[in-house]
């Protein structure tokens, strides 16, 4: 990514060009102004303590070391940690300022900014689930599912790169319990080494394995499953215009298609309009397939992981392999498709898909691909 190459630190100096990066990015000035909790941070608003987690990961030194294009994508991750704060702080009856929500939120942000500024779709991924789970290592040894949510970091990013995040966050805030935090950050360090999950993906026996491991709690993750499926189920996520129809008739041109956009005209159902009727005979055309052991594709916009979990696992109860294939296009090229559309969608739909945007990742189904169109 040019833009974080030009202003991220280099050696010798390693200089933090802080109004160089105000300039540069709306959603950094956005951050001015907005207070914080003063018990963990009394340093100030959200814009100084990024400016201080930023300049500490700039002299640590296993940053330092690390390849350049490492220290570019870890520094745009800093830097964009609490990109959703200003969004998400409130103030509570009883005086405490609160930030609930920013990270998964700051995941969606993140997605949006940074697909708009083209950047590769595995840089970006990488980054958004950072800040997705970057309070993880403080209190990741108070959970009770701590395995499965290391082994999810490490198929989404790398734990030692959030291990840099949170040592960088910590050490960019003024307040009395760093000590304490930092310990908690070098256990979750070690027990992501023990669980050889540190700075590569958790292995699994295979993708059935892993599949399962992330569908039922307490599982062992060494445990060679028998993969008893019967059909598969592909089941395509996309915002509108990147492209969905064409990949079907090129890839699956004789497996039978569970289509929202043609239920919609099926039903004179407006895109705008109430969803559920559309949505209820998708699913009831869904099991008939299913019943019959048929496979299909499940051809439908499937922004959001609540979205997929639904057609995912009703593929999973009936013993189908579950294939996710994420499509997506530039910017402009997805708006000047949808435009020449015999029906666009309305903007303002599109709009509200963008924010609340996640792209599929490798828990989800027994094959996760990710296509960029146009």
């Amino acid at each position: 990514m040019r833009v974080f190459d030009e202003l991220c630190p280099a050696p010798p100096h390693w200089q933090v060009p802080w109004e160089r990066i105000r300039a540069t990015f709306r959603w950094v000035r956005a951050m001015e102004g907005v207070e914080q909790d003063a018990v963990h941070h009394a340093e100030g608003d959200v814009a100084v303590h990024t400016r201080m987690a930023c300049e500490a990961l700039a002299a640590l030194p296993e940053w330092r070391a690390r390849p350049a294009q490492e220290r570019v994508r870890l520094f745009a991750t800093v830097l964009m940690h609490d990109v959703a704060k200003p969004y998400c702080t409130q103030v509570e009856d009883d005086g405490r300022i609160t930030a609930h929500g920013h990270s998964r939120r700051g995941d969606l942000m993140v997605r949006r900014i940074l697909w708009e500024l083209g950047a590769p779709i595995a840089w970006r991924e990488h980054v958004a689930a950072l800040v997705r789970h970057h309070q993880v290592p403080f209190w990741a040894l108070e959970r009770p599912d701590l395995q499965r949510i290391a082994f999810r970091a490490s198929l989404l990013a790398r734990n030692d790169d959030l291990v840099l995040l949170a040592t960088a966050d910590i050490l960019g805030r003024d307040c009395g319990d760093t000590a304490e935090v930092l310990d908690n950050i070098g256990l979750y360090r070690e027990y992501c080494a023990e669980q050889d999950c540190l700075d590569r993906p958790r292995a699994f026996p295979s993708d059935h394995a892993r599949f399962w491991y992330f569908r039922k709690p307490g599982r062992d993750p060494g445990y060679d499953a028998y993969d008893d499926t019967r059909l598969t189920v592909t089941v395509l996520s996309g915002l509108p215009g990147v492209g969905k129809d064409t990949w079907v008739a090129e890839h699956r041109p004789d497996v039978p298609v569970v289509s929202l956009d043609a239920l919609r005209a099926e039903l004179g159902v407006d895109p705008a309009g109430d969803q559920r009727p559309v949505a209820a005979a998708a699913y009831e055309r869904a099991r008939e397939h299913l019943r019959a052991g048929r496979s299909f594709v499940w051809n439908a916009t499937n922004v959001s992981r609540a979205l997929r979990e639904q057609c995912t696992s009703l593929a999973a109860d009936y013993r189908g392999r579950v294939e996710v294939v994420a499509l997506e296009a530039p910017p402009q090229v997805l708006r000047a498709r949808n435009r020449a559309r015999e029906a666009p969608v309305p903007d303002a739909v599109i709009d509200r898909l963008v924010r609340r945007w996640e792209l599929p990742d490798p828990t989800e189904g027994h094959r996760v691909e990710w296509t960029r169109t146009g």
